[in-house]
């Protein structure tokens, strides 16, 4: 399978998340390899979550998106300029947020944040099936909605 990344660099304004998500999807969807309804509804999941949490906490600077996919897995990496690491915790019932990484604990098969020089870059894998009753290559069912 050859490799294929995408990148995008959006201001950290509201509309920003919708727009990142709908075209690092169509980015995806347009690789020669054509992946899953499952790695793509997921990666759709996550690049939403990690774009929403970038832009609430971003302080003036943009937020960057970067997908990559090669033989294991899809990878995808949100840097913002905010420092402060994101730290899971179990919010109140009655919360409006705060589950974003729970959801993207429970759908990624790995993740974490890194520091950078100027704040910091969160990531997810998702791993590629390797079951050959499960292959890589299915067809899409194009259903987005904002």
């Amino acid at each position: 399978m050859k490799a294929h990344q995408f990148a995008l660099s959006v201001s950290a304004t509201p509309t920003a998340v919708t727009a990142a998500r709908h075209r690092a999807v169509d980015a995806i969807e347009g690789w020669d390899t054509v992946l899953g309804n499952e790695v793509v509804h997921t990666a759709e999941l996550v690049i939403s979550e990690f774009v929403t949490n970038a832009v609430r906490h971003a302080e003036a600077g943009p937020v960057s998106l970067s997908v990559r996919l090669d033989e294991q897995s899809l990878r995808i990496e949100v840097c913002d300029d905010c420092p402060e690491l994101p730290r899971p915790g179990l919010p109140d019932p009655c919360s409006e947020s705060g589950r974003g990484l729970f959801l993207v604990a429970a759908l990624a098969d790995r993740y974490g944040v890194e520091p950078t020089a100027v704040g910091k870059c969160c990531w997810a894998e998702i791993a590629l099936p390797t079951n050959p009753d499960h292959p890589i290559v299915s067809p899409l069912v194009a259903q987005r909605s904002c």
